[in-house]
């Protein structure tokens, strides 16, 4: 779309594949275009927990947006985080991730953020509801799975999961290592 702008030329607009604009008039491959699919759905991981899916079995999970300080924001950048003992609660119909440490930014002003305080958890009301209808009855617990960035914006995988017990846990080593064993029967077939 071009806009005349009388004596002063005029000045166009590129319409990308996906409704997204760039100016014209630079060399193509300038990057992609703002809001284009190339750009869409970009996912950046800052932190895991592995620990979780040892200790609880899966039931449902959820993504949720996280609220946070500027300062906190630039230390999920930098991958100062840690979801070791951390857990999700469901308190006055709000969620909140309750033990996740995130480090202090060094360039904070006046310390920056504490490392430890709770942060509210951003779900749609239904999921909520959802949530807490299966923690209440059915004695499960909501357990963050991973934090990453998706588009830009700061989330959390949270599971609904529900503790195994020591049999649990030695069943599932067992059927992982005879998985492994199964493939390394399959590659020797091959060859």
């Amino acid at each position: 779309m071009c806009i005349e702008n009388g004596s002063a030329g005029s000045s166009c607009v590129d319409s990308g594949p996906a409704g997204g604009a760039r100016a014209r008039g630079g060399p193509a491959g300038d990057g992609p275009i703002v809001g284009s699919v190339e750009e869409a759905g970009r996912v950046k991981a800052v932190a895991s927990n592995r620990r979780a899916r040892r200790l609880y079995s899966i039931i449902d999970t959820y993504e949720a947006g996280m609220s946070l300080l500027g300062s906190e924001v630039k230390s999920l950048r930098a991958g100062a985080m840690e979801l070791k003992d951390s857990y999700g609660d469901i308190r006055q119909g709000e969620v909140f991730l309750v033990g996740a440490h995130i480090s202090p930014y060094q360039f904070a002003a006046e310390g920056g953020h504490d490392p430890e305080r709770e942060r509210k958890l951003l779900l749609r009301r239904r999921e909520i509801d959802r949530i807490a209808g299966a923690v209440a009855e059915k004695g499960l617990t909501l357990v963050p799975l991973s934090v990453y960035f998706k588009d830009g914006k700061a989330k959390v995988e949270l599971a609904l999961a529900r503790g195994k017990t020591a049999y649990d846990k030695r069943r599932s080593l067992r059927d992982r290592e005879h998985a492994r064993e199964m493939e390394r029967v399959e590659r020797r077939r091959r060859r």
